[in-house]
């Protein structure tokens, strides 16, 4: 039923390294971001030399577990080398034996989830299944990747609306499988795409999705225990893909439209995993429960739990405050350095997702 898009299971994880290892795609990818000047001159020995550490490697990875505990290693250096402070709180509104689905703001496609998984996985707490959309999986070494590592997928390139439909009743009623039968954590996004002008938004229309398993019996108060929603806040001081989002938003806001590069998904994922980020904090917020009349209500109650709980760093007040000036000037601001390379209207962009979270605590204390 769930074949498609579940993670796969450790009696399978063998047979998929194995075609991993021999999947041309993957070598040569692999090749020319560690071994870029022989990839250009010999691909063939590049992509060789990738197949044989290949082999050396993840031939010792017969379980999930394994997989995980090798991506714990690769973030913990991730975290030394892109992070100046990483911190959590929350942990103890997490009932460990209580399966939980966690739903975060979402500024990084990858970064975001991983960095939830590494404060559970250091608290003792069982890691997450990630929701990742098909839309990032255009190439099948990919998404065996992400299903490898506890993700499964999210139909978003459908057809049709009944197509459409189809794969919202079968993800929700994974979700809810995953979460009551299996007993395993799931997180998710609150909104499709990274919230590329800083501001965190759960989409109602994911909340609908997650409600569509609802038995008429049974009432939304009594479905969200069974669901146990925990929304997350992640804030980061610097974002490695500023630049990129504001001219992707000055552009959208010049011609109304922003075509993507080739591998401009790609770019994102590498920028984000292993640029400086600052101090990064995820706050582990209480459940929503209770009634609510519909899911609009539910995504606000998720929204003022995050706006709350989000982390405000010196990069979002100078931002608020640079707002208000018309000429930015060099100052100890280390935004300054960011807005260099970038049109006045690009500049205003940039230091607009920082600033946002500022006017949303605002917005909510009035």
């Amino acid at each position: 039923m769930f074949d498609d898009i579940r993670p796969y299971r450790n009696d399978e994880v063998t047979a998929v390294i194995q075609k991993l290892i021999n999947e041309p795609a993957l070598q040569a990818s692999i090749a020319g971001i560690k071994l870029p000047l022989t990839y250009k001159i010999f691909p063939s020995l590049a992509k060789l030399i990738v197949k044989v550490y290949f082999k050396s490697r993840l031939r010792k990875f017969k379980c999930i577990d394994d997989i995980q505990k090798e991506v714990a290693k690769y973030l913990y250096h991730l975290i030394d080398t892109s992070c100046s402070h990483f911190s959590y709180n929350g942990i103890s509104k997490i009932d460990p034996n209580k399966p939980s689905l966690f739903i975060s703001n979402h500024r990084d496609i990858v970064m975001d989830v991983a960095l939830v998984n590494l404060a559970l996985y250091q608290s003792g707490i069982t890691t997450v299944e990630a929701a990742v959309g098909d839309n990032l999986l255009n190439q099948p070494w990919v998404s065996d990747l992400m299903r490898l590592n506890k993700s499964f997928i999210v139909k978003r390139s459908e057809k049709t609306k009944r197509a459409m439909l189809t794969a919202s009743k079968q993800l929700s009623s994974y979700i809810h499988y995953t979460l009551s039968e299996n007993q395993q954590n799931i997180w998710i996004a609150q909104r499709e795409g990274r919230a590329k002008d800083g501001i965190d938004k759960t989409n109602s229309a994911l909340i609908s999705m997650l409600l569509l398993n609802k038995g008429k019996e049974t009432s939304i108060s009594e479905y969200l225990t069974q669901l146990n929603i925990i929304p997350v806040a992640i804030s980061y001081e610097f974002d490695p893909c500023d630049q990129d989002k504001a001219k992707e938003l000055a552009a959208k806001e010049a011609t109304g439209e922003y075509q993507k590069s080739e591998n401009e998904d790609f770019d994102s994922i590498t920028r984000g995993l292993v640029g400086k980020k600052g101090h990064v904090h995820i706050e582990f917020c209480d459940p929503i429960l209770g009634d609510f009349e519909d899911s609009k209500a539910i995504a606000q109650a998720i929204d003022e739990k995050i706006i709350a709980n989000y982390k405000l760093y010196d990069s979002n007040q100078k931002a608020y405050e640079l707002l208000k000036n018309t000429e930015i000037e060099p100052s100890d601001n280390p935004l300054y350095n960011r807005l260099q390379q970038l049109t006045n209207e690009q500049k205003k962009w940039l230091l607009t997702m920082y600033a946002n979270p500022v006017l949303a605590k605002e917005t909510l204390n009035t």
